[in-house]
């Protein structure tokens, strides 16, 4: 097959398009074009690091190998990059992110509860996915909306005043796609 960028016309397939998710080898050469481009520019590292995390999603040990080769650096100066930043994930994340605030005010005004009960609930902890890569957990520090503690934020959604007895309801919305 010609290199290309999902979802272009593909001469030879019947719809045409190659809709979907990219192979394996597919999401390889395509870091491998971005890595040859990157290598020998001064500061390439990160931008690299951000590519490979939206083409696989996450930054899985074999891409960081492949990445700690094309830059000659050790892997593990690598990941030290990668977790130094926050927005570098080593695990698959879910299709929604799901972010509790524990600043202060959230904090006093029952986020850990909700936190506690958001664990329960989707059955994993902090820094986690679920099995069927819906959601993964996380916390925040401050949304800037300490009067309407406690807050979550469900992708880029803000919830607020959120209640304990409403979560379900309210995870509902999007395993369903409501949202």
């Amino acid at each position: 097959m010609d290199t290309q960028k999902i979802g272009t016309p593909v001469s030879g397939t019947s719809s045409g398009c190659l809709c979907g998710e990219a192979t394996e080898e597919e999401k390889l050469a395509q870091l491998d074009d971005i890595l040859s481009q990157y290598r020998d520019v001064p500061g390439g590292l990160i931008p690299v690091l951000q590519m490979a995390q939206t083409i696989f999603g996450y930054l899985p040990e074999p891409v960081l190998k492949r990445i700690a080769r094309a830059f000659g650096k050790p892997l593990s100066e690598v990941t030290g990059v990668v977790t130094f930043y926050s927005f570098f994930n080593t695990v698959p994340r879910g299709r929604h992110m799901i972010r509790v605030c524990l600043g202060t005010a959230c904090y006093v005004r029952g986020g850990k509860q909700v936190l506690a009960a958001l664990r329960e609930e989707l059955g994993i902890d902090v820094g986690e996915t679920t099995s069927d890569r819906t959601f993964s957990l996380d916390v925040g520090r401050c949304f800037g909306a300490c009067g309407l503690a406690p807050v979550i934020m469900i992708d880029n959604d803000v919830h607020q005043r959120v209640k304990v007895s409403r979560l379900g309801e309210l995870l509902q919305k999007y395993r369903n796609g409501d949202k």
